[in-house]
C-alpha cells in the first residue's frame, strides 16, 4: 500500500512540475515575443495553468496570498520614485554636474571619469532612462566640442547603470525580495561591497577609455563655463530650489543611512522621506499635485508589475508547483555542482538575464534555482544576491528599452555598443562575483 501511495504522490509532482515547467515556458515565450506585455502575463499565465491543473477553488487565496506578501515591496518602489523624481526636479544634481564640467576641462581621461561618477550618481534615483538623459545632455556638447567619440560617453554611461542597477529601488532587487519573499537586508545591504567593486571597476574602466581618447586626439583648452549651461537639469528652472540644497544633500543622505542601518523598514523611510521632501521643496498643493502627476506614469508601470507578480508566485509557490519543479532539477544535479550552486547562479544570471527579460529571470527562473539550491543546504537569500550580480551584462541587451534611448540620444548603432561594451560588462560581473566570493556574500 505505501508503495502504491509512493507511485501516486510521484505522478502527482510529476504532474505539478510539468505543468510549472510549462507555465514558465508559456510566460517567457508570451513576453519574449510580445504577444502579452509581462503585467497581463503574470495575471493571465498563472491563472490558467491554475484552472488547467484543477486548483480554480484555491486559486484565489493563492493569488491574494501573493499580492500581501508584495505589497510593502510595491509601495516601497512606489515611494523610492517619487522621492528621488522630488530631489532631481529640485536642482539635487545640477551643481554636481556643474562642478565635473569645471573640473574635467578638456581632458579625455577626466571627462571620462567625470562622466563614470555623474551616472553613478544620477543612478542613485534607479531608473535608467533618467540617468541617460541627464548623462548624455550635460555631457554630449562637451563630447561634441573636444572630438571624443559619442559611443565611449554611452558605454560609460551604461556600465554605471548596470552596477547602481542593484539599488533596492531599481527593479531586479525588488524583483528577487518579491519572488523569494526576502527582505532588503537579506539580498541588498550584503551585496554593497560587490557594488562598490563593480563601481569602481566602472571608474577604472573610464580611465583605460579616457587614456586611449587623450592618445588619439591630445588635451585640448575649451571654455567650460557655457558647456555648464548645457546641462539637461537646466531645464523646467521653476522647479529649481537653490536655496534648499544643503537641505535636500543632507535629507538624502540621512535617508540612505538609515535605509543601509534599518533604522525603520524600507517602505515606511521612503513614505516619510517622499513626505518631507515635497512639503519642503514644493509646499504649493497644486506643485505637489504636478510633480505627482508628473511621476505617477513610470511610477504605476513598475508597481503594478510587482502586484502583477504576486499574483505569479502566489500560484506557483500555492499550487506547489515549485517544490515538485525543484525536486525535479535537483534530481538532476550531480551532488558534486550542489554545493556550487550560488556561484553557478552568479555566473549564468549573465547570459540569462541577456537573452530574456529580468520578468522572465526572475519571476520564472530564480524561484526555481533558490528551491533546488535550499535541497542542498543553501538560503534562498545566497541564491537571491548570486542572481544580480550578472546584471551589468543584462542592460546592454535587446530587450532593454532604455537602451535604445542611450544610442539614440548619441547617435549610434546599437550593435557597435554591444560589440565595445560587452567585454567591459562581463568584466564589471566578474569583479562583482569575485567581491562576493572573498567577502563571503555568497558561498563558494
Amino acid at each position: 500500500m505505501s508503495i502504491i501511495i509512493n507511485l501516486q504522490t510521484k505522478g502527482v509532482k510529476t504532474m505539478l512540475a510539468i505543468l510549472g515547467f510549462l507555465m514558465i515556458i508559456c510566460f517567457m515565450v508570451l513576453i519574449m515575443t510580445k504577444r502579452l506585455s509581462a503585467m497581463i502575463a503574470l495575471m493571465v499565465v498563472p491563472i490558467i495553468f491554475a484552472l488547467i491543473g484543477g486548483f480554480g477553488k484555491d486559486m484565489g487565496p493563492m493569488a491574494l496570498e501573493g499580492i500581501k506578501s508584495v505589497a510593502p515591496t510595491g509601495i516601497m518602489i512606489l515611494f523610492a520614485i517619487l522621492f528621488f523624481g522630488i530631489m532631481i526636479d529640485a536642482g539635487v544634481f545640477d551643481p554636481i554636474i556643474r562642478t565635473i564640467l569645471k573640473v574635467v576641462k578638456g581632458d579625455p581621461v577626466k571627462i571620462a571619469i567625470g562622466t563614470a561618477v555623474l551616472a553613478l550618481l544620477i543612478s542613485l534615483d534607479g531608473d535608467g532612462t533618467t540617468t541617460y538623459m541627464i548623462t548624455i545632455s550635460a555631457m554630449l556638447p562637451l563630447y561634441k566640442r573636444i572630438g571624443m567619440k559619442p559611443l565611449v560617453l554611452a558605454g560609460i554611461a551604461v556600465s554605471a547603470s548596470g552596477v547602481m542597477n542593484l539599488l533596492p529601488w531599481g527593479g531586479p532587487t525588488a524583483r528577487v525580495m518579491t519572488a523569494l519573499h526576502l527582505e532588503m537586508g537579506d539580498v541588498f545591504t550584503p551585496v554593497i561591497p560587490s557594488m562598490i567593486g563593480g563601481v569602481l571597476f566602472v571608474l577604472f574602466m573610464a580611465y583605460c577609455l579616457g587614456r586611449k581618447e587623450r592618445k588619439r586626439i591630445g588635451v585640448l583648452e575649451i571654455d567650460y563655463s557655457t558647456m555648464a549651461q548645457m546641462a539637461a537639469t537646466t531645464e523646467d528652472a521653476y522647479l529649481k530650489r537653490p536655496k534648499l540644497i544643503l537641505v535636500n544633500y543632507l535629507l538624502t543622505i540621512l535617508l540612505l543611512v538609515a535605509l543601509i542601518q534599518e533604522v525603520l523598514p524600507t517602505t515606511v523611510l521612503f513614505m516619510i522621506g517622499f513626505a518631507i521632501a515635497i512639503t519642503i521643496n514644493y509646499p504649493n498643493l497644486k506643485e505637489q499635485k504636478e510633480r505627482i502627476m508628473h511621476y505617477a506614469d513610470n511610477a504605476l508601470s513598475v508597481v503594478s508589475m510587482v502586484f502583477a507578480a504576486g499574483i505569479f508566485t502566489g500560484i506557483l509557490t500555492g499550487t506547489k508547483m515549485v517544490d515538485a519543479m525543484a525536486s525535479s532539477m535537483i534530481s538532476h544535479i550531480p551532488d558534486a555542482l550542489g554545493s556550487h550552486f550560488a556561484v553557478i547562479t552568479a555566473i549564468i544570471s549573465a547570459p540569462f538575464t541577456f537573452f530574456m527579460s529580468n520578468d522572465a529571470f526572475y519571476y520564472g527562473v530564480l524561484p526555481l534555482l533558490a528551491k533546488a539550491a535550499s535541497g542542498f543546504g543553501i538560503d534562498p537569500a545566497m541564491i537571491g544576491r548570486a542572481s544580480l550580480l550578472g546584471l551589468p551584462v543584462h542592460l546592454l541587451s535587446p530587450l532593454v528599452p532604455s537602451t535604445y534611448l542611450l544610442v539614440g540620444m548619441v547617435g549610434s548603432d546599437f550593435g557597435d555598443l554591444q560589440r565595445s561594451f560587452l567585454k567591459w560588462a562581463c568584466g564589471s560581473t566578474a569583479v562583482m562575483i569575485l567581491v562576493a566570493l572573498v567577502l563571503t556574500i555568497i558561498p563558494f
